[in-house]
């Protein structure tokens, strides 16, 4: 009987570990995709530095970085390394970076 307790109590675990990992899933529509590139080349930023942080998606970046509103998308873009980060204002995780 403990077996059992104890491997309902592990998949429990695990169940719960997949779905905070599916939660953090960021979806950019092509349609966001597309504005949020239109926007960027209308509206350029100064290329920051940014000492230490590698530029991947899941990596926060510091509160002194300023995030750019882009126009209906709930997504912050700024320009690390002349590369368009576009990020998670209230994580502020990299959600995807342009080239």
């Amino acid at each position: 009987m403990r077996m059992h307790v104890t491997s309902a109590a592990a998949a429990l675990v695990l169940l719960a570990g997949v779905g905070a990992a599916a939660a953090e899933d960021v979806i950019i529509t092509p349609e966001q995709d597309t504005v949020v590139r239109e926007y960027v080349k209308k509206q350029p930023l100064a290329s920051v530095k940014i000492p230490g942080v590698e530029l991947k998606v899941g990596t926060a970046l510091p509160d002194t970085v300023e995030l750019h509103e882009v126009p209906n998308v709930k997504y912050r873009y700024v320009v690390v390394d002349k590369h368009t980060v576009l990020v998670d204002p209230g994580t502020r995780k990299i959600v995807k970076v342009y080239d």
